[in-house]
């Protein structure tokens, strides 16, 4: 008995411009496409297939009934577009969720519906939801007619109940406003990694949304695995009913959620330039950043610093932060006791002293947690081991010019108070002096370790200057390293070679002076040769 092949694909169609009907039902096929061509279609029937998502339906104008039952759909989008649909059968799928019937709700001519067999139909809101949103001619849902209006008359506890269903209804549109930004942003962050050539991340992620949470994976640090803390503020989490949306479009979304600034694109920084209430602005805490070039968040930090006065808490997901100096440009907050670095797309926690050097870049705004763990006693002596003697070298080479630029104001007058020897004039205490110079030689040592922008620099990137700028630069540091690698070899080889040394030293002194005589007349010659030269 020879089987008939199922059918796996739409295709060979675009030509059947006049085609009435089109029955494909009981196939394999996992995908609508190839029938936008089929302009005269008046019937199309797929169901028994495989297909997930309702789309790919423009150009189906006569279109008036599509049947779409016993398949696997978790998504309806594109019905809208078919503008003399008047019946359509989603029995027997899985849709879930209200929002993802949302196109539904555009659909004038719908005379019947058929959504019953899926999970979303187990909702105590459902049929009312239907019946209030989809089209005013719906005459049939779910095979059973529709008799009253839902705006008909209806008793007082009735009518609370539709309504908190509406605002449920509404609680939904916002929701999926919401997710549609977050997503819109995550792709356009899709197309810059490919732009910047990130590395590549471990793992793979499938469905970008706002539900998924990286601050519950776990992160690569050192090459331990460490939880981010549980207590955490999740800038991912999906915004409930509390959370006030600030700016939101296509491609952005801020919003603020109790004490938690949330920041979805770049689009989302223009938040930080608007007029915000005292109050308000002070009842921020923490500040998240998702699907931003770190780059580009930079020149915010300023601004965030006099805008939030009571801000503990910066978190980065997805910011593209893959060097040191980067984190340096984090001291403009000048007041924070968390940072929360999340691996994904963050390539920088990859490196293994990016912990350190944040501690050590950062001492002086009183860090206290980063990526939800305690900063020890014992890491901050760490960071200052291997840093602060870097940190010194580079100060002690820098020009005085240069060091003035990194200093703001009150530290210049500092500097050049001590540079010009005018506190010993002024009667200044030397303890005191020598303190103030520790405190300025430690802030000269922290900024120098800091992130050049283009304001400062000069031209903008790419420019030729930039480029023999940042070869100066390399070049410079080369010699630095290898005079540093020079000084730690000899001194490795003075400490082998000390113990010989020295016994040959004190044998050669002892010989000398065997002869006391000789030794003294020896002496008496050399300071007498030397007294004349």
């Amino acid at each position: 008995m020879n089987v008939c092949p199922r059918i796996k694909r739409i295709c060979d169609v675009d030509g059947l411009t006049k085609l009435d009907v089109l029955d494909l039902h009981n196939n394999q096929i996992s995908q609508i496409e190839n029938v936008s061509r089929l302009s005269k279609l008046r019937l199309l029937n797929l169901s028994g297939n495989r297909i997930t998502r309702v789309e790919n339906l423009q150009g189906l104008n006569c279109l008036t009934e599509l049947n779409l039952r016993h398949n696997s759909i978790t998504s309806v989008t594109h019905v809208e577009n078919l503008p003399r649909l008047q019946r359509l059968f989603l029995s027997a799928n899985s849709i879930s969720r209200l929002d993802a019937l949302a196109c539904l709700w555009h659909c004038h001519s719908l005379s019947e519906l058929s959504v019953d067999g899926n999970p979303v139909a187990l909702e105590s809101c459902y049929r009312q939801t239907l019946l209030r949103c989809c089209s005013p001619h719906l005459q049939l849902l779910d095979m059973k007619r529709v008799t009253v209006s839902p705006f008909g008359s209806c008793s007082f506890t009735q009518f609370w109940k539709d309504l908190m269903d509406l605002k449920h209804l509404v609680f939904l549109w916002s929701q999926e406003r919401r997710r549609l930004a977050i997503q819109n942003a995550a792709q356009q962050w899709e197309g810059l990694k490919a732009c910047l050539e990130l590395p590549a991340q471990n793992g793979s992620k499938e469905d970008v949304s706002p539900e998924y949470s990286p601050a519950h994976s776990p992160a690569q640090t050192n090459g331990n695995t460490q939880e981010t803390s549980p207590d955490e503020p999740r800038p991912q989490d999906a915004g409930g009913p509390s959370v006030q949306s600030l700016s939101i479009s296509d491609s952005h979304l801020a919003e603020l959620d109790s004490e938690t600034l949330r920041l979805f694109g770049p689009g989302a920084l223009e938040t930080l330039e608007r007029c915000w209430g005292v109050q308000t602005a002070a009842s921020v805490t923490a500040v998240a950043f998702r699907y931003i070039h770190f780059d580009s968040i930079i020149p915010m930090f300023l601004r965030i610093r006099l805008k939030f006065p009571n801000l503990t808490h910066l978190m980065f997901m997805e910011t593209s932060i893959t060097h040191l100096p980067q984190l340096a440009a984090l001291a403009q907050v000048r007041r924070l006791e968390q940072i929360s670095v999340h691996p994904e797309w963050n390539p920088v926690v990859r490196l293994t002293l990016w912990r350190s050097f944040l501690i050590y870049r950062l001492q002086h705004l009183n860090l206290q947690k980063i990526n939800g763990t305690e900063v020890t006693m014992n890491e901050i002596m760490a960071s200052e081991r291997m840093f602060g003697a870097l940190g010194h070298v580079a100060a002690t080479e820098t020009p005085r010019c240069r060091l003035l630029l990194l200093l703001e104001e009150s530290r210049k007058r500092q500097l050049q108070f001590l540079l010009d020897g005018r506190g010993r004039r002024s009667g200044v205490s030397p303890d005191d002096l020598k303190e103030n110079g520790k405190q300025l030689g430690d802030a000269l040592s922290r900024a120098l370790f800091s992130y050049p922008s283009r304001l400062s620099d000069g031209p903008e990137e790419g420019g030729a200057d930039a480029s023999e700028r940042s070869a100066m630069v390399q070049q410079y540091l080369r010699g630095l390293i290898h005079r540093a690698s020079g000084h730690c070899v000899k001194a490795d080889a003075l400490q082998k070679l000390w113990p010989s040394l020295f016994s040959e030293i004190v044998r050669d002194c002892v010989l000398e002076m065997r002869d006391r005589q000789a030794f003294r007349q020896t002496r008496l010659q050399r300071l007498h040769s030397e007294s004349h030269t």
